[in-house]
């Protein structure tokens, strides 16, 4: 893992080297270049591949590869930067070639995940992503540049006696990485076992990194999660109560931000995090409504989403940032077609509020409906208070009146999807 000692002076320069995608015209790596300025570097320059060759050395012709480490030296940059995963072999001869450290998106992204590390469980989280990246490239490194890579024992490479130590050290602190996790996930599965006694439904806002899900949370419940305009700005899982009426409310999540080809040793290093969203009664997929890109966006968010087990879970999209909105970037019309059933929504500016209350009301408190049950079988008017929404109750001579949420449905045949719902589908007015 490149450990970049930034100079006072100045910012590390980078050059960037972009993955060809004859689909769009070959476009700049946007999306690599915002990951860099979100680490505070400075981009020197950039160079887009036509196409990318399974050579063994490089990946690419021996004239190209020597064309893209003279244009870093001719821009000064400090570092070379690919928009696609570099194995091992293939970065120990870059580095050698250009004499500088060389490194792949997986790795800028891991490194905005250290920065941005607050708690104990995210600390744990990143350290063991950086170790498992760090552990196949222990074998090169140049100078204080790439120093974390080799270990912290000068610039020439130590030996294979001191890389083997290193290794052992790094597999033994991987393990006990792993354990410590291990006892943190152990907890968060008690507080959520407590969350669960209440019956309390439970909403996870996921979606894109940067695309105003903190600032969403923020403007519902009144919480204070860390918002900035910077990708994956919030990286902890944090939960509040929403009131969606004055007899209910829902357990709201903030979520770790996605983005394209999110390095999997992240996805498994942050499992326990992600469960919080796979675990949930219902998700609200925010888009950022004014990023051009917000289609592609969306798309992998629904990756991620199937990697980590939680894409039948029942969702609506939010078209978040509604307000900055601009006919030059994107139209209404192109949005409407792409999320026909999407709620226009800005945090700003609390458009579509009352629209996601609604929503997360019906989806997770139910249908309202009246329910006339006889007093022999007053247990029910119980079950329903504690599984669900009493609105309205009226004990007459003969029957309870109740209009109460109840939360479930009705499949195609007529059968209540919960126990509760079944239980009091005869009653029903």
């Amino acid at each position: 893992m490149i450990e970049i000692q930034q100079e006072q002076e100045r910012k590390v320069k980078c050059l960037l080297v972009g993955a060809p995608d004859k689909k769009n015209g070959n476009p700049e790596p946007k999306e690599l270049q915002s990951l860099v300025q979100t680490l505070d570097m400075e981009i020197a320059g950039t160079i887009v591949l036509t196409r990318i060759e399974p050579t063994p050395a490089y990946g690419m012709g021996t004239g190209k590869a020597q064309e893209i480490v003279d244009k870093a030296k001719e821009v000064f940059a400090d570092c070379i930067v690919f928009d696609w995963e570099i194995d091992p072999s293939k970065q120990r001869n870059w580095e050698k070639l250009a004499n500088m450290p060389v490194f792949d998106r997986n790795e800028v992204i891991i490194r905005i995940f250290d920065s941005r590390a607050q708690t104990k469980e995210a600390s744990l989280q990143v350290e063991l992503a950086k170790l498992q990246y760090s552990l196949p490239r222990l074998s090169h490194t140049y100078g204080d540049m790439a120093r974390q890579r080799g270990g912290s024992f000068g610039n020439k490479g130590s030996g294979e006696t001191q890389l083997e130590l290193d290794r052992r050290q790094i597999e033994d602190k991987i393990v006990q990485i792993k354990k410590e996790l291990a006892q943190v996930a152990i907890n968060r599965n008690i507080q959520r076992k407590q969350r669960e006694r209440t019956a309390t439904a439970t909403c996870s806002l996921v979606g894109y990194t940067n695309a105003g899900k903190s600032s969403l949370l923020n403007a519902l419940t009144g919480a204070d999660v860390l918002v900035e305009n910077k990708l994956f700005a919030t990286l902890d899982p944090t939960t509040r109560k929403f009131a969606l009426s004055e007899a209910s409310s829902v357990l709201m999540t903030d979520t770790v931000g996605f983005i394209s080809n999110l390095p999997h040793t992240l996805i498994d290093a942050f499992k326990s995090t992600l469960e919080e969203t796979s675990l949930s009664d219902f998700l609200l997929i925010v888009v950022d409504a004014s990023d051009p890109d917000c289609e592609k966006q969306y798309q992998q968010v629904q990756k991620v989403l199937k990697e980590i087990h939680a894409e039948k879970i029942p969702q609506t999209v939010v078209l978040n940032k509604f307000d900055l909105v601009k006919e030059k970037f994107i139209t209404v019309s192109q949005l409407n077609k792409a999320f026909p059933n999407a709620i226009h929504a800005s945090a700003k500016t609390e458009l579509g509020f009352e629209e996601i209350i609604s929503v997360l009301t019906e989806n997770l408190l139910g249908t309202k409906r009246k329910f006339k049950i006889p007093m022999e079988k007053a247990d029910l008017v119980e079950l329903a208070r504690k599984n669900g929404t009493i609105e309205k109750e009226e004990w007459l001579e003969n029957f309870i009146e109740l209009t109460a949420r109840i939360p479930g449905t009705f499949d195609e045949t007529g059968n209540a999807t919960t126990r509760t719902l079944s239980l009091l589908k005869e009653f029903i007015v």
